[in-house]
């Protein structure tokens, strides 16, 4: 199968969605992939690289576009990039269509492509597998994010995360133990943060326990949410129901209640976000204050850290892009119930 890559073109975003060690895999599987010249620069990984891996380099996203029937990308393919597709192609990519624009629906279906949302390829268990990896690392850095976010030259409140002696922690509060929230927790804890994590399943807080004692976990309740916020330094909104809009566990009175020059990190902003007050933000101008409480609210910030997110989306996607090369797109659908739960449409159409 012929199988392409190209250049990711959202604002900011250094990412590439299959990178020359995962490429060595297609190519020696029998398969040809299209690379488009500078795909990899943003992540470090350069034409030269792909060309040892056994890529073919093309010199525009038409060029490869024209050659594949398979496209991997990360960021949802824009209109005019739709429109070099030639109907019956299936690309895959983080599509988030709960919170995207309705012609790009309209789009697939006229252009009767198919369409797998990666952060939708769910396993039996109900693990989200693609997602999952890329939800680690934006996890990982919240704790990075809350600390510059905490500084009085960001007009935060002062503090220092971890605290020192005689100097108590920062509060963070987590909503949602899901891989986001489990890598937050992780990382804030490992700070010396004082953590406190939310969730509705006593599964998540129980394993979230067995690998972070320190974090108290509570079960989500709407009194014990608001109280947690109101006593909060930092938010992390990490709540997830996989491919519908994210529900406002935070209200705008919550929010109005906390302490000036606390912070919201609202990553589930890439599904329409867990606080009312958020809207998306960008990495160019990633923050904004509501109320003196600072709101960093970036849709796939992991676009940021080019190439660790990029190895681990890639390594992510890589049995589904085999799978799709080696069978074909309707029987990889149907030998695979993963990717057949990530369909959005087959053929322009909804399964």
């Amino acid at each position: 199968m012929n199988i392409g890559v190209i250049r990711e073109r959202g604002a900011f975003d250094r990412r590439v969605a299959l990178t020359p060690p995962v490429v060595r895999r297609l190519a020696g599987a029998g398969h040809t992939v299209w690379v488009e010249t500078g795909a990899g620069d943003g992540a470090m990984f350069r034409d030269t690289e792909y060309l040892r891996a056994g890529a073919q380099i093309a010199y525009s996203p038409a060029e490869v576009l024209q050659r594949v029937e398979l496209l991997a990308k990360i960021g949802r393919p824009t209109a005019e990039e739709l429109n070099l597709c030639a109907p019956g192609m299936a690309l895959m990519a983080f599509y988030h269509l709960a919170v995207a624009d309705r012609g790009l629906v309209e789009t697939l279906a006229g252009r009767s492509l198919t369409a797998i949302g990666c952060e939708i390829i769910q396993q039996d268990d109900g693990r989200l597998p693609v997602l999952a990896a890329i939800s680690e690392i934006g996890g990982q850095m919240t704790a990075a994010i809350a600390a510059h976010l905490l500084r009085s030259s960001s007009g935060g409140r002062g503090i220092l995360l971890g605290g020192t002696p005689g100097v108590p922690p920062a509060r963070v509060v987590i909503l949602g133990v899901g891989s986001v929230g489990f890598a937050a927790a992780r990382a804030a804890a490992a700070t010396g943060a004082r953590v406190a994590a939310f969730d509705r399943d006593p599964g998540k807080l129980r394993h979230l326990i067995e690998h972070v004692p320190d974090a108290e976990t509570y079960l989500a309740d709407e009194d014990a949410v608001a109280d947690a916020v109101a006593g909060a330094d930092v938010v992390i909104g990490a709540v997830l129901v996989a491919g519908t809009r994210a529900p406002h566990v935070v209200t705008r009175a919550m929010v109005e209640g906390m302490k000036p020059g606390s912070a919201i990190i609202d990553v589930s902003i890439d599904q329409g976000g867990s606080v009312e007050t958020s809207r998306p933000t960008t990495l160019g101008a990633p923050t904004f204050v509501h109320k003196g409480v600072t709101h960093f609210c970036v849709p796939n910030f992991t676009a940021d850290i080019g190439r660790s997110a990029s190895v681990a989306i890639a390594q992510a996607m890589l049995p589904y892009v085999l799978s799709i090369a080696r069978h074909g797109v309707d029987a990889a659908i149907e030998k695979c119930p993963d990717l057949a739960r990530g369909v959005y449409t087959l053929r322009g159409r909804r399964p």
